[in-house]
């Protein structure tokens, strides 16, 4: 691959980045290099949503999609071939864009440090997908900005104003045709002033051919997790191989009956994809993680990074996913189950990556469950998935219970599956196999949740899945009435 540098839509023209290290973030650039100092941070994980920005990509019309993403941990790399916008790009000529002026209107700021997050968010929202959205919908899309101040209501209700407003044209052919122009760019590899390096290969050859060139560069597929390495671990990762170009792994397809996702297609896709596919599946991903992550990272990255906590494992496990892998030529199938090995380790052997992960339709009842200290943007203290199918004679034929935060790596509870298997799919049966699960994990205390708690929470979220396969709410609080305080 010929050394080039990054080059990138950004003001109104292609802009080239060359030096900096390949793991310098895109907000460091932005405030540091280029003193844009409209996106903040604030936490630099990725949480918080000070530093949110928005990026272009071509879809498959040929049309510009914008996503709002977190620029504290995109590395540079990654605007390779996108178009960057920032807080400083929503007025022109004509004034304020009409997201800036329903927030003044409606008092969506106080001391205006996160408001810059929140307008890029509503503004690769109102140019994507112009349709009023709802206000869970806003909810949904402003998931991943914090605000300390104003309370969130009149943020929405300024978002709700600005798309009553007369709409503001937005001209996007120029960024689509500059888009074009750097897609005739060869594959970028990007050398840095201090050595470090990056690859950006566009297709499934390239990628396994680098694979086995530098098997020990980093993967970085949407970066949610290896920008952590980064800005709060201090790590230095000397040489990076970007997916996010490799057409191949961002496809999403029926295959042989089953639903095959490509390692680098986008949590978004990903999860819209799988909520179709099965039932149930759309609550667990409202609940993992934000708008701007979900953007950004992927499935596919998800899985492989290993970590024991990982929202989306249990729940691919229940429903019997498997991994295609590849190492040059050669592929091969994976159980997901059998790919952890132990704590953050995998059965990827050396120049091997995760290409695609597959997953049947579920045979019978299907749920997936989170429990965490908060609703949006919180790692699980106990996630599981479960799927149960009974024969004719209401006898359980299958039954796959996995779960996540309970050992060193996502794994099912083979003791409680054991116990439901050949018995009746009933409340005597699931109690007996709340009992068996004691056997299965030792869980860790730790600061989201003691090994008691933890043990509690996943008996008893066998027991909301019996509930659930009968149509009981069972005690939970969304299904509980209003209590009316008059008199009080």
């Amino acid at each position: 691959m010929i050394e080039r540098p990054i080059q990138f839509y950004f003001r109104g023209g292609l802009h080239q980045i060359a030096g900096p290290s390949p793991t310098r973030t895109v907000l460091q650039y932005l405030r540091e290099d280029l003193r844009q100092t409209g996106s903040k941070e604030g936490c630099a994980e990725g949480d918080c949503g000070a530093c949110t920005v928005a990026l272009g990509e071509l879809d498959a019309d040929g049309g510009l999609r914008l996503r709002a993403v977190n620029a504290c941990i995109q590395f540079l790399p990654a605007l390779d071939g996108k178009a960057l916008f920032t807080v400083e790009d929503l007025a022109d000529a004509d004034g304020l864009h009409p997201l800036q002026q329903a927030l003044i209107d409606h008092h969506g700021a106080q001391c205006g440090f996160c408001t810059p997050g929140f307008a890029m968010s509503l503004f690769a929202r109102y140019h994507s997908q112009p349709d009023c959205p709802s206000r869970a919908e806003l909810e949904d899309c402003l998931s991943g900005n914090l605000c300390r101040c104003t309370g969130y209501r009149p943020i929405l209700d300024a978002a709700q104003a600005a798309w009553q407003a007369p709409r503001r044209q937005w001209d996007s052919a120029p960024v689509a045709a500059a888009l074009r122009q750097l897609a005739a760019l060869p594959p970028l590899h990007y050398r840095a002033a201090d050595g470090g390096e990056s690859f950006s290969p566009r297709s499934l050859a390239e990628l396994a051919a680098l694979r086995q060139q530098h098997p020990a560069a980093r993967l970085v597929a949407g970066g949610t997790d290896v920008g952590l390495w980064v800005t709060k671990q201090g790590r230095v990762l000397d040489s990076l191989i970007q997916l996010g170009a490799v057409t191949e792994l961002k496809q999403i397809a029926e295959v042989d009956g089953q639903l095959e996702i490509g390692a680098a297609a986008p949590l978004h896709d990903a999860f819209a994809a799988l909520s179709q596919w099965t039932p149930h599946w759309a609550e667990l991903a409202r609940r993992f993680a934000s708008t701007p992550v979900k953007h950004a990272g992927t499935l596919g990255g998800n899985i492989a990074n290993g970590s024991p906590i990982g929202d989306s494992m249990p729940a691919l496990i229940a429903l019997g996913a498997t991994l295609r892998l590849q190492r040059g030529d050669v592929c091969r199938e994976l159980a997901l189950e059998d790919f952890y090995l132990a704590y953050q380790r995998t059965a990827l052997a050396e120049g091997e990556f995760v290409r695609a992960v597959r997953v049947p339709r579920p045979l019978g009842e299907f749920r997936a469950y989170k429990v965490a200290k908060r609703h949006d943007q919180d790692i699980s203290a106990v996630a599981a998935g479960m799927q149960v199918h009974t024969n004719a004679a209401g006898h359980v034929s299958l039954a796959r219970l996995a779960y996540g935060g309970m050992a060193a790596t996502p794994r099912r509870a083979a003791q409680a599956e054991a116990a439901l298997l050949g018995a009746p799919w009933s409340a005597a049966s699931v109690r007996a196999a709340m009992a068996a699960l004691e056997g299965d994990f030792q869980p860790l205390s730790d600061a989201r949740a003691s090994a008691d708690y933890r043990r509690h929470v996943a008996a008893q979220l066998l027991w909301r899945f019996w509930l659930d396969s009968q149509g009981q709410a069972g005690h939970r609080l969304d299904a509980l009435a209003p209590i009316s305080l008059e008199g009080c």
